[in-house]
Parts: C-alpha cells; structure tokens; sequence
C-alpha cells in the first residue's frame, strides 16, 4: 500500500464531518425553536418530538465521533507509511475503514429516526378537525 492510498479518504471524511455538523446545527436550532414556540406549556406531540430530537443528537454525536477517529486514525496511517512502517500502516488503515463504516451505519439510522419525526408531525396534522372549506373531493 502506498502513501496516497489513506490520502484518498481525507475529502470523503472532511465532507462527511461537515455533514454531521450541519445536521447537528439544523437540529440545535429546531430545539430552540420549538422551545420558543411552545412557552409555558407543552403539548403531548412535542413530547414525542423531543424524545426524538435526543435520539438523534446522541446519534449524530456517535457519527462525528466515529468519523473524528477514522480522519485520525487515516493520519496515523499515512503517518506509519511514511515512516515505512507498511503493516502498521496497513492496519491502522483497515481500523480507520471499520470507523468511517461505523460512523455511515450510524448516519443511516439516524436518518431512520428523522423519518419518525417526520411521521409524528403527520399523525399530528391528520388528528387535528378537518376545515368546513375543504372540497370533499378530497377526503378519504
């Protein structure tokens, strides 16, 4: 294994942890928010939200610490190539792989809660009365 072969991850890990950043920034804002939005009382739809809402910023914590350890162990891996320690590097090559693969299973589960999010808003609107206006071609 060369040098370059660890240098082909840096882009694709530094994107990446700038996606998991933006997630966690959407979702920090959506916390405040709905905090803004709610006062003083909350409703039971927001209850399901924010247990939501803690699920996935543990998870996209996971996803960043998982893809912080593979961009550093992709270091230390070109590091021990460079300093022609080829089994080393190797390895900690291979370990960098298992944590990049770690940190997108993670990021697909996460994106599976963000579904949920989503459905619970929609079971929200379809509880709420329909509209006298509402052409009933429209409805079920």
């Amino acid at each position: 294994m060369t040098l370059t072969t660890p240098g082909l991850l840096f882009p694709a890990i530094s994107l990446l942890l700038l996606a998991y950043t933006n997630r966690f920034l959407v979702l920090a804002q959506l916390i405040r928010e709905l905090n803004a939005r709610e006062g003083e009382s909350i409703r039971p739809v927001v209850v399901a939200q924010i247990t939501n809402l803690r699920k996935r910023i543990k998870l996209i914590r996971t996803m960043q610490v998982y893809g912080v350890a593979s961009f550093l162990l992709c270091t230390l891996s070109m590091f021990a190539l460079f300093i022609e320690f080829n089994t080393t590097g190797i390895i900690l090559f291979g370990v960098s792989l298992a944590c990049l693969s770690l940190s997108l299973l993670t990021s697909l589960f996460e994106i599976h809660i963000s579904c949920d999010a989503i459905e619970i808003e929609l079971q929200s609107i379809e509880n709420k009365p329909l509209s006298n206006r509402v052409n009933r071609n429209f409805v079920k």
